[in-house]
């Protein structure tokens, strides 16, 4: 079980999650090619500055070497920002956790850089998105994690998109990483039972080719094992008696 949160934490999950969508949201407009990876970040970091947020992976919790992954192409998750320029046409994953008046939220978001997806590209993050809403969608009030995890599967495996089972959704609000772990997979009425309350971060983490990964010589970046392209989409999410409040949203 989660730590109960009070009704002022929840509120402040609520603005921490706002300022991270808005964030999110410039961000979209921001990015472009000739940019690189650190400038990202830096721009990043000042918007996190700006909003009297908090970085929570440069804090002594994460020690990340940046305050948003970026992973480009066949890179999974936790990508380094590093000096490599952003092209044309280049799929990018952003991920990202803010603390505000003590509590996180975590959200992340695939793009292509300078045009719309196309193709398989298209059809990577369409399914990849769709999933994440499928597995929010699945949340009336309490619910098993199998029940997201068998939600969010339902849109990708007819799809033929690989789902990077090493990789899962969590709770958070405290921390960044609570319990309990949310797979991306899943039979229904299986797993740990949510309760109205809790907060978790859904994350469908997904593959155009072999669900199989390895982490680069950085020891943070993962990557597709097969070099085949990577999505990510991420919301942080409220149990209600109901349904599911998406909190990294406007």
């Amino acid at each position: 079980m989660q730590p109960t949160k009070t009704p002022a934490e929840i509120e402040a999950m609520r603005q921490c999650g706002a300022i991270l969508a808005t964030i999110y949201r410039d961000l979209r407009d921001f990015v472009r090619p000739g940019l690189s990876e650190k400038d990202i970040d830096a721009w990043v970091e000042s918007e996190i500055q700006r909003h009297g947020a908090v970085a929570t992976y440069k804090t002594s919790e994460v020690n990340f070497p940046g305050v948003i992954c970026i992973s480009v192409n066949d890179e999974i998750v936790h990508g380094v920002p590093t000096d490599y320029v952003l092209e044309r046409g280049d799929v990018v994953g952003f991920d990202l956790v803010i603390a505000y008046k003590g509590m996180k939220t975590d959200s992340a978001f695939t793009m292509v850089v300078g045009e719309k997806p196309s193709g398989a590209v298209k059809h990577l993050l369409t399914h990849t998105e769709r999933a994440l809403y499928a597995g929010i969608d699945a949340i009336q009030g309490s619910v098993r994690t199998g029940d997201i995890g068998a939600a969010i599967e339902a849109v990708l495996r007819p799809a033929g998109i690989g789902i990077v089972r090493e990789l899962v959704g969590h709770g958070v609000g405290h921390e960044m990483h609570q319990a309990p772990e949310v797979p991306n997979y899943g039979r229904k009425g299986t797993g740990v039972l949510l309760s109205p309350g809790d907060t978790i971060a859904i994350e469908p983490i997904t593959t155009l080719g072999s669900e199989r990964i390895k982490t680069l010589n950085d020891g943070w970046t993962i990557s597709t094992k097969d070099g085949s392209l990577a999505a990510q989409f991420e919301h942080t999410v409220l149990i209600t008696e109901t349904g599911a409040e998406i909190l990294t949203t406007l």
